[in-house]
């Protein structure tokens, strides 16, 4: 017999008065000779700690495993303050890693490390993740790009979430950047998103269109124990309640801070112009959760050359031919966020090739993995 209804805790979403912006940068730490990963991230947060800096520590975050650092922004109003914000916080950690032997190296996932020899940062909320998820948690050699837009009011939260699905292929056939995995060219232009949709809470957020909806899946989720803390919902694209935020974690990890600021102004114009479309009073568009889904995987399998389901009505097209035309659209929202430039960029990094590309075409001119990590490690200089 059940012993009654589950209890509903009502979520406080913290509003934020301007669409904001904060940006969670994942990078993974190689041995500068080898190029493989290296598990020396304790003793660069030693140096950070010992650098007396407080801005500093409270902008280089550790992660799950002891190969990785994530640079934190403060909240920002522009792109540009943003990616100002983490060259300073990138200038920190480069003048730290220079006599541990490290590199830093920027991409969705490292196209030879072996999952076996990686440490785990040291923490109950990590060992719980390894203990309940084993083979797959162990697995997560990936990096990623996190990108938080402020939104003032709780009732645009679920519906720009559910309308920013229809550009999830776009966002990530642009950042895509895992093709390698444990010595092995996969196939996929982003391997990380295939795998990290393997533990149990992440991959695609389901589609909600009221707030109690919300709620009540939280509240079954701790009930169950398959979650403790809200922040154990690892959806691409999440609800940030303490934050005021809607953080889109589409992207892969990203080699340099160009390339960074011309998907962080895709986000922030894509979020900005749902949300004054709804503010407009118009009814944001929804793609169905299954087309949702053949989306994400044509964008990881085929990257920039996928061919992309638009809408409901199944038009098809080339994800780069839509980037072109949402480009022209968004402009006149880029300007009014002072992004105009790092948006245009975008089309740069088409032209680019994308990193996943990249990577191919060192590998198949080189004949070398470990020539391909040092090609992404160098474009840190860009």
């Amino acid at each position: 017999m059940g012993s009654g209804p589950i209890q509903v805790e009502p979520i406080e979403f913290r509003a934020s008065p301007e669409p904001t912006l904060g940006v969670e940068w994942e990078l993974a730490l190689v041995d500068h000779t080898t190029g493989d990963l290296s598990n020396t991230a304790a003793a660069l947060f030693e140096r950070v700690s010992a650098g007396g800096d407080p801005g500093s520590r409270e902008r280089i975050h550790k992660e799950l495993l002891r190969n990785t650092v994530e640079l934190v922004t403060g909240v920002c109003h522009t792109v540009g303050e943003a990616v100002e914000d983490l060259r300073q916080t990138l200038g920190t950690v480069r003048g730290l890693t220079g006599d541990l032997g490290v590199d830093l190296y920027g991409a969705g996932t490292h196209p030879f490390g072996e999952w076996s020899t990686q440490l785990l940062t040291p923490g109950h909320r990590y060992a719980e993740l390894i203990n309940r998820t084993q083979w797959w948690g162990r697995q997560m050699l990936i990096w990623g790009v996190h990108v938080h837009v402020g939104i003032d009011r709780r009732d645009k939260v679920l519906p720009i979430l559910s309308a920013m699905l229809s550009y999830y292929p776009h966002l990530l056939a642009l950042s895509a950047s895992s093709p390698m995995w444990s010595g092995q060219d996969t196939g996929y232009a982003s391997n990380r998103a295939m795998m990290f949709q393997q533990l149990p809470t992440a991959g695609l957020p389901f589609q909600f269109h009221e707030w109690s909806e919300f709620e009540a899946f939280v509240a079954d989720q701790k009930t169950t124990g398959i979650i403790d803390h809200l922040n154990e919902i690892r959806w691409d694209i999440r609800p940030a309640p303490h934050l005021g935020t809607i953080e889109v974690r589409i992207c892969d990890g990203v080699s340099n801070l160009t390339e960074l600021a011309a998907l962080v102004a895709l986000t922030h114009c894509l979020a900005v112009d749902l949300d004054r479309r709804l503010e407009a009073g118009e009814r944001l568009p929804n793609m169905a959760p299954w087309l949702v889904q053949e989306n994400k995987w044509r964008a990881a399998r085929y990257g920039l050359d996928a061919i992309i389901i638009q809408d409901s009505a199944c038009h098809e097209r080339l994800v780069t031919d839509d980037v072109s035309d949402l480009l022209i659209r968004l402009a006149p929202v880029a300007e009014s966020l002072g992004c105009a430039d790092e948006l245009a960029s975008v089309r740069d990094l088409m032209a680019s090739g994308g990193s996943y590309r990249r990577q191919r075409a060192v590998h198949d001119r080189a004949g070398s993995m470990r020539d391909v990590v040092a090609g992404v490690v160098a474009e840190l200089e860009r």
